[in-house]
């Protein structure tokens, strides 16, 4: 049972001539998509394989204000990372949270501890002052707020805020795709574009549909290059030369079981120089990062990265016992495309930030989005209508506002109705949240619809996956609006149950073939059997 709105989408995409068409469907596509469509454009929106299934589900979940780029004197671009991350914060209040950060400095390090704090009161002050101010801690201080930090080698440290997603990063890419589904997008997922070409004022892709084979041609007068680290390949194959390019940096992290009950993230200097975080994930810690330079996206984790981030943490840690390999529950890897001019490398690899670059090739009607940040989206969205604009796509309603979640007073209205409904009282024991507080943040508007689901039938509110938390009626909604093709689609991306559960434990749940069924109907079987075969370790 295939995607039906997938499957319509399929249809159109080849029926129908687009404005404008983007190539990838992570946050740099889907928030163009969304602030295109949003503005009344007539826009399609075509992935390779899943929507965020590259770069933009392997991040470490943060949305920050870069303050690690006023070490290279980056002031322009950790102020406009701050005015970002801002209003992230005011537009998505129920997942972009604030979150205080618990930094050590060890002795020796290249700047004294105090340099560090004042670094952090400008980057408050940058901030505008829209999170809690820092404080500068003692190591005596430092270790009786955390005692599980090994101190013995501290200088000192501070404690400063920033944000962080409460659910995961492709979840929250994914609500940019839906936005732009609802503004009208035409988006289909495992859609490949196979070779472009410039005919008559417009562009000619050719597109293969990757679960059936098909081919079909999408023509749009404008064409968004938003394929991340797949963008060079892409620009060459369509013969448009850029004044940057990307060079890829490999990224993982470490699931483990929760290392500290305190809700805070934890974060240290690597021993290769970089930022080394310890990241709450729920019942579970996120720990990362590395930082290795790669010449293709297709990455894996090596034994030597794993012991990396192992000894990074047993080093800073006080852990008893240490963590092995065998504590591992589940991995992130991914790369970052980095932006740089020129075609040879770069002076310092370190020292690199994550600026996105748009670069255009005004005659073809053709954008190149190259390095970013999921901190800094809305402006990347914001970029592209204004560049497209000025190339003559017309904006029929240039000041619409695209994105964020409903509007409080819709908030409050489902609050009222799941209160006098009594909602909450059937939320499962083992939960972490109230269903209201879960159903609002992971669906906004549409959570109406699970109210009149639950409505009809109280034991929708039970939960499938127990540990995950995750309800029937919510895989009802999801079967429906999602555009999930593959059970991978679901369980490592438009939910984090593949990063909080041990490979084991979800090929043991009764509640992995419950959900195949509302997903797939008479496919699940066959749909479990795949991705039990590719299921990690």
């Amino acid at each position: 049972m295939t995607s039906t709105l997938r499957q319509t989408n399929l249809t159109r995409l080849a029926g129908q001539p687009f404005d404008v068409l983007v190539i990838g469907g992570g946050i740099n596509g889907a928030v163009s998509a969304a602030a295109l469509a949003g503005r009344g454009v007539k826009v399609a929106l075509i992935e390779r394989a899943d929507f965020a299934s590259g770069v933009s589900s392997q991040s470490s979940n943060l949305a920050w204000g870069g303050i690690k780029y006023l070490e290279s004197w980056e002031f322009l671009l950790v102020n406009k990372l701050c005015r970002s991350r801002n209003e992230l914060m005011r537009a998505y209040p129920s997942t972009v949270k604030e979150i205080r950060f618990l930094t050590t400095i060890q002795k020796g390090f290249r700047w004294p501890a105090w340099v560090i704090f004042l670094g952090s009161l400008l980057y408050w002050v940058m901030g505008r002052f829209k999170t809690r101010p820092p404080r500068y801690l003692s190591a005596h201080q430092l270790e009786a707020r955390e005692p599980i930090i090994d101190t013995r080698d501290a200088a000192g440290g501070l404690e400063y805020s920033d944000c962080y997603l409460y659910d995961n990063d492709a979840r929250f890419v994914f609500g940019f795709v839906r936005k732009a589904l609802d503004y009208g997008c035409v988006a289909a997922n495992y859609v490949a574009a196979e070779s472009l070409r410039h005919e008559d004022g417009r562009w000619l892709v050719e597109a293969r549909d990757s679960i059936s084979g098909e081919r079909f041609t999408v023509a749009a007068k404008a064409l968004v290059n938003a394929a991340g680290p797949w963008l060079d390949a892409l620009n060459r194959d369509a013969q448009v030369p850029t004044d940057h390019h990307h060079v890829l940096s490999k990224g993982i992290h470490l699931i483990v079981d929760r290392v500290t009950e305190h809700r805070r993230v934890l974060t240290f200097f690597a021993s290769d120089g970089r930022l080394f975080f310890l990241i709450p994930m729920g019942p579970r810690t996120c720990v990362g990062t590395t930082d290795t330079r790669v010449d293709t996206p297709e990455v894996g984790v090596t034994d030597e990265d794993r012991d990396f981030v192992l000894h990074n943490i047993n080093s800073l840690l006080d852990m008893d016992p240490p963590l092995t390999r065998e504590s591992i529950i589940a991995e992130r890897c991914g790369v970052r495309p980095l932006a740089v001019r020129g075609e040879n490398g770069t002076t310092d690899w370190v020292q690199l930030s994550r600026k996105h670059v748009i670069e255009v090739d005004a005659p073809r009607r053709y954008l190149s989005i190259l390095g970013g940040k999921l901190t800094d989206c809305l402006n990347v969205g914001d970029e592209v209508v204004e560049t497209l604009a000025k190339l003559g796509i017309d904006i029929p309603d240039p000041d619409a506002s695209w994105y964020g979640e409903p509007p409080a007073a819709l908030h409050a209205e489902f609050l009222r109705q799941a209160r006098l409904m009594e909602l909450d009282a059937l939320t499962d024991p083992a939960s972490s949240e109230p269903l209201s507080q879960r159903f609002w943040r992971r669906y906004g508007q549409a959570a109406f619809h699970l109210l009149e689901r639950i409505r009809e039938d109280r034991s929708c509110a039970r939960l499938l996956f127990r540990r995950a938390e995750y309800t029937r009626c919510e895989m009802e909604l999801t079967a429906q609006r999602e555009m999930i093709v593959k059970l991978e689609d679901f369980m490592r991306r438009r939910s984090k149950i593949e990063l909080v559960l041990r490979p084991e434990e979800i090929a043991e749940a009764p509640g992995l073939r419950r959900v195949a069924e509302i997903l797939f109907g008479e496919e699940a079987e066959a749909q479990v059997a795949e991705y039990l075969a590719n299921l990690p370790g």
